[in-house]
């Protein structure tokens, strides 16, 4: 058997400055219709890198409010929300993913899982090195998956934070999908516009079709202004969080939450380590407003809405 030699590593593009967010929304839209996806197609193989990358405290502090964290980031001290280096981590995955050699559409394109692993507590003064690259492509049952993993680094240049990021982009394949269909819904949109999102493969034991909700830990309304507030604090700007005219041209009744809002949200109620590993699944948008439970028991939590439509399961890890 012939052995397939190990993929170069990416090369590594050092950035200045975070990028701006609206130029490469727009390039990524523009291009999305030239875009034929496919798994064994060529993506960038290029690490985009921020050397020392300062946390803007003000910022900081309105995400922790508009997410439910304990308000510490605005005198500068504390450590960062567990979620927050992918707000951080987000314009330039944007860059890769909106550019002509990501072979992925833009738009369309679905946030379907999040795995967070935090080594130790990132403090909120000082510089971070932060990096982004595409780590692959793979065949899924309705289209074809990217891998987008995302690093944050001590001034020491130890790892202390990373993630990594799957988004689908739906096409036809040649096996018929063993999924069952999903209805119209996004992922979460610290990650690229509108599509649909489709749920992973469960395992029989956690098959939301059949296990009974985790117990009820708490209640959220939701007010109608939830995409625009964390739109604001995040710099997604999607149009189908921020106005239910939007939303309804993209098959949505109503806004839909923010699917990176929706796990901050469930972390800041859960908790965790601070050594710790978090998976997060996107299963179904969460109308705006409207009224979601929080539901969690041994590390496992999630997000259902009325009826117990299940919106978002997630899992905490000690490392």
């Amino acid at each position: 058997m012939t052995s397939v030699p190990p993929a170069a590593p990416p090369a590594s593009v050092t950035l200045a400055r975070s990028p701006a967010l609206a130029p490469l929304l727009a390039r990524g839209a523009l291009l999305s219709p030239a875009k034929r996806p496919r798994p064994d197609a060529a993506f960038p193989r290029t690490r985009l890198v921020l050397p020392s990358l300062r946390v803007d405290p003000a910022r900081l502090a309105v995400y922790e409010r508009v997410c439910g964290f304990p308000v510490t980031g605005a005198t500068g001290e504390g450590a960062l929300p567990l979620t927050y280096p992918h707000v951080l981590g987000f314009p330039a995955a944007m860059r890769l993913m909106s550019g002509r050699d990501f072979p992925l559409p833009l738009l369309g394109l679905v946030h379907t899982s999040l795995e967070i692993t935090r080594h130790r507590a990132v403090p909120v003064a000082g510089t971070h090195g932060l990096s982004v690259h595409v780590e692959g492509l793979a065949p899924h049952p309705r289209g074809t998956e990217a891998t987008v993993v995302t690093v944050l680094r001590s001034p020491g240049g130890d790892t202390v934070w990373e993630s990594r990021s799957t988004y689908l982009a739906r096409h036809r394949t040649s096996e018929p999908s063993s999924e069952p269909s999903s209805e119209p819904s996004l992922g979460p949109s610290s990650g690229p516009p509108p599509g649909r999102s489709v749920p992973r493969v469960p395992r029989p034991e956690e098959d939301p079709a059949t296990a009974r909700p985790l117990p009820v830990v708490d209640a959220w309304l939701l007010g109608k202004d939830t995409g625009r507030r964390y739109g604001a604090v995040s710099g997604d700007r999607n149009p189908i969080h921020l106005h239910p005219l939007a939303a309804r041209l993209f098959g949505f009744p109503r806004a839909i939450a923010h699917g990176m809002w929706t796990v901050a949200r469930c972390l800041a109620a859960h908790g965790a380590p601070e050594a710790v590993t978090v998976r997060a699944d996107f299963r179904a948008p969460v109308l705006l407003p409207g009224t979601v439970t929080f539901g969690a028991r041994d590390g496992r939590f999630e997000l259902r809405g009325p009826g117990e439509r299940l919106h978002l399961t997630g899992e905490v890890r000690p490392v």
